[in-house]
């Protein structure tokens, strides 16, 4: 993550985050909420929790008070607005640290859906689908280098045409994701092979896993509210199938791996819920799910448990009925142990059942 330049003797602000430390930029800019998220490509609910951070980190009491940091620590120049360029070399107009990023501008890579990117949070062209699953590639290889036979094997699979190639849509990538005037600020290579720089690119599927494991320290400190708003947050950076449209093996691979994390979260988050009681909630999710995962017993088994512990037996039963007649549809197969045993929780009226509903 790129680190905001504040002068010397005040580290306080270098305990941000990267993402907190581009919010607070934000904000010295005077841009609301909304436009916050907008700018930085976030969901408005994120921008506000940053914004809590940054106060609670920062000692500061209001956010008035964050502006004022923003300018006191030099984040924020006056006159200069939330997409600022470069200013030209001369008597006190050197950008600090030569042309090195700066916090706006900085490369944000998502591929938990079609693969996109934003520059200082401007989306950006990433090229043909072969060059996006190049960058798809390292993105999901982040914090190590991946060699050109790597890349060849997991981007062209037995069609590839030639080790020469990867050079060429590594070029092109740097080209048209150049921070400043680094022409290998965003992608280096060493003798290992092509790697997206640490601190300056930040990928939407570390940021999940991030999250995940927040939300499992929350679980095991016993604060399962906090857990679910960790776990509702990792599954906001979906946004569609994950890798959506790209070539190749490893695209294929790592998109059924993604899909399956994601049904996975969804199932913990409504697990979590339902030891909170918020049956509602998780019947909700559960429900919308199951519609995308028809043949997925251990969800459609959840949601009958969850809707058994709402008193909606009958409701309940017609989710083992419709997730059955799919089975024999499209597998030949009949339901499983663990669907069958919650039928017959709901056709017994198994208060145990009903408790059980978060451990299915």
């Amino acid at each position: 993550m790129p680190t905001t330049t504040v002068p010397h003797g005040r580290p306080d602000a270098i305990a941000l985050t990267a993402q907190e430390r581009e919010v607070l930029y934000a904000l010295g800019c005077g841009l609301k909420n909304a436009e916050i998220a907008e700018a930085l490509a976030l969901p408005e609910p994120v921008v506000a929790e940053h914004l809590g951070r940054i106060l609670r980190k920062l000692g500061l009491r209001d956010r008035a008070a964050a502006i004022v940091h923003a300018f006191d620590c030099g984040l924020v120049v006056p006159g200069q607005g939330p997409r600022r360029q470069a200013a030209p070399p001369g008597p006190g107009g050197a950008v600090r640290g030569g042309s090195c990023p700066s916090p706006d501008a900085r490369l944000r890579v998502s591929v938990l859906g079609p693969p996109r990117a934003w520059l200082a949070g401007q989306p950006v062209d990433i090229g043909p689908v072969r060059q996006q699953a190049v960058l798809a590639a390292l993105a999901l290889s982040a914090g190590r280098s991946v060699s050109r036979q790597e890349l060849l094997d997991g981007v062209w699979g037995m069609e590839s045409p030639g080790a020469n190639v990867v050079p060429v849509y590594v070029y092109r990538l740097r080209k048209g994701l150049r921070l400043g005037d680094c022409p290998d600020s965003v992608i280096r290579r060493d003798r290992y092979g092509y790697r997206l720089v640490p601190g300056v690119v930040e990928v939407d599927v570390t940021c999940m896993e991030e999250l995940v494991t927040a939300a499992g320290a929350a679980e095991r400190a016993g604060d399962l509210a906090e857990a679910v708003r960790r776990c509702g947050r990792a599954l906001d950076l979906f946004r569609g199938e994950p890798l959506a449209g790209l070539p190749g093996p490893l695209a294929e691979l790592e998109r059924l791996r993604l899909v399956e994390r994601r049904v996975a979260l969804a199932q913990r988050k409504a697990q979590w819920q339902l030891r909170l009681g918020r049956v509602a909630d998780a019947i909700a999710g559960l429900s919308a799910l199951a519609l995308e995962q028809p043949l997925n017993e251990p969800v459609a088994a959840l949601l009958m448990h969850a809707l058994h512990r709402a008193g909606r037996r009958a409701e309940a039963l017609a989710v083992f009925d419709r997730t059955g007649r799919r089975l024999a549809d499209d597998l030949g197969v009949a339901p499983g142990e663990l669907l069958r045993r919650a039928r017959w929780s709901v056709l017994r009226g198994d208060e145990a059942g009903r408790g059980r509903a978060g451990a299915a």
